[in-house]
C-alpha cells in the first residue's frame, strides 16, 4: 500500500514540474513590440555654430560744427527712411548760403556788363576805334567773369550742401540706437565726421559661420550650390537657444571664394527675413546646413537602440520570434527622433522598438506589430 502511495506521489510531482515547465514556456513568450525600420530618401544635414549681423546698420554722423538743437526719434524704435533724427544749429550756414547768392549775384551783373563791353568792342575795332589791346581785354575780362560765376555758383552749392547737414534724416528704414550726443552738445564734424547714433535694417538678418576644408569637399548638396549662389536658394534651419526648439528658415547666399590658410575654414552666409524684429544682430545661432541626400535610408526609432561595451545594438527578431542581438552603425538623427540605420539591418528585419529591459540574448517572444 505504501509503495502504491510512493508511486502516485511521485506521478504527481512529475505532472506538476511538467506544468510549471510548460507555464514557465508560455510566461517566456511575452508580448513585445516590433517594429521593420522605415526606408526613404532623406536630405543629411549638420549643425554648426553661427551669429547674426543686420543686413545693413549705417552710421549717422554729424558733418558740420554747431549746437545741437534736437533729437527727433525714440531711441531703440523703427525709424522711416528721410525721417528727421537731428537738428544741428543751422544759422552760421543759413548765412552762409545768404552770402553765396550775393557772391553769385554779384559775378553774374559783372559777366552781363563784360559781355556787353565786348560786344562793343568788337563793333569798335571793325573801324579801328579801338586798339587791338583793348578788344583783347575785354575778350579777357568777359573770360574772368565767367569764371567767376562758375566758381559763385559752386560756392552757393556747398553752402546749400552744408546747410542740409544740419538737418540729419535717416537714409534707409530701420531701428534706430541711441543718440551719443544730448540736446545742446556741440559738435565738430566739419573736419572730421561726428557719429550720432546708428540705424540698422534689422528687417533682413545675416548670419555668418565656418565649415572646414574636408567637409566641403564631402558636402555634394553644398558643391552643387557653389556655382549657384546667389541665384540658387540653399535653405537652411537656423536655432536660437539651448533647447532650439524655435526655428527659422533662411537661405545660403554667400560661399567664400577662398578658404582661410590659418583656419582651413570656408565662411558661408545665410539670409534670412525677421519682420517682426524678433532676431536681433549678435545673436548666437545654430545654422542646420544640408549638404547630402541619402536614398533608400533605413531609419528606426532612436529610443529602440541600445548601448553596450561594443557600442551600438538593435535587438532583431528573427522568423520564429526569436530576439538576438545586433551590433549596428549608425547616422544622422532625423526630426520625429528616427535614427538613421548605416548597417547592421535590413529593411525586411523586424526589431523591438520597447521594453528593451525585459528582452535578452535568445529570447522567444510574441511580436506586436506596430
Amino acid at each position: 500500500m505504501k509503495k502504491k502511495t510512493c508511486i502516485i506521489a511521485v506521478s504527481v510531482l512529475l505532472l506538476m514540474g511538467c506544468d510549471s515547465k510548460q507555464t514557465q514556456m508560455v510566461v517566456s513568450a511575452l508580448p513585445i513590440e516590433v517594429a521593420k525600420p522605415v526606408v526613404k530618401n532623406v536630405t543629411l544635414t549638420r549643425d554648426y555654430p553661427g551669429y547674426l549681423t543686420s543686413a545693413n546698420s549705417l552710421d549717422i554722423v554729424g558733418q558740420v560744427n554747431g549746437t545741437l538743437l534736437s533729437k527727433n526719434y525714440v531711441s531703440g524704435a523703427r525709424v522711416k527712411k528721410g525721417q528727421l533724427l537731428f537738428v544741428v544749429d543751422p544759422t552760421l550756414y543759413e548765412n552762409a548760403v545768404k552770402q553765396a547768392q550775393a557772391a553769385l549775384k554779384t559775378a553774374q551783373a559783372n559777366l552781363v556788363y563784360a559781355r556787353s563791353n565786348y560786344e562793343r568792342m568788337k563793333e569798335a575795332i571793325k573801324s579801328d576805334a579801338v586798339s587791338r589791346i583793348q578788344f583783347v581785354q575785354a575778350e579777357s575780362n568777359v573770360e574772368t567773369c565767367e569764371a567767376a560765376v562758375s566758381n559763385a555758383e559752386a560756392a552757393l552749392k556747398t553752402a546749400k550742401v552744408q546747410l542740409g547737414h544740419c538737418y540729419i534724416r535717416s537714409p534707409m528704414d530701420g531701428v534706430a540706437d541711441l543718440a551719443e550726443y544730448s540736446d545742446g552738445a556741440y559738435i565738430s564734424g566739419e573736419g572730421s565726421p561726428v557719429k550720432l547714433t546708428t540705424v540698422y535694417q534689422n528687417d533682413k538678418l545675416y548670419s555668418y559661420f565656418d565649415i572646414s576644408d574636408n567637409q566641403y569637399l564631402a558636402f555634394e548638396l553644398l558643391r552643387a550650390a557653389d556655382t549657384k549662389i546667389p541665384e540658387a536658394e540653399h535653405a537652411v534651419t537656423l536655432r536660437v537657444g539651448t533647447d532650439g526648439s524655435k526655428t527659422w528658415q533662411g537661405k545660403l547666399n554667400y560661399l567664400s571664394p577662398s578658404f582661410s590658410l590659418t583656419t582651413g575654414t570656408m565662411r558661408l552666409r545665410a539670409e534670412l527675413d525677421n519682420p517682426d524684429g524678433v532676431l536681433k544682430p549678435g545673436l548666437y545661432v545654430s545654422v542646420t546646413l544640408p549638404y547630402a541626400t541619402a536614398e533608400k535610408a533605413v531609419l528606426v526609432d532612436n529610443a529602440s537602440i541600445g548601448t553596450d561595451q561594443l557600442g551600438k545594438f538593435l535587438y532583431v527578431v528573427n522568423d520564429s520570434n526569436v530576439v538576438s542581438s545586433r551590433p549596428i552603425e549608425i547616422g544622422q538623427l532625423l526630426d520625429g527622433n528616427m535614427r538613421i540605420v548605416t548597417s547592421g539591418l535590413s529593411p525586411e528585419e523586424r526589431y523591438v522598438t520597447k521594453a528593451l529591459m525585459k528582452v535578452r540574448q535568445g529570447m522567444k517572444i510574441e511580436p506586436i506589430e506596430k
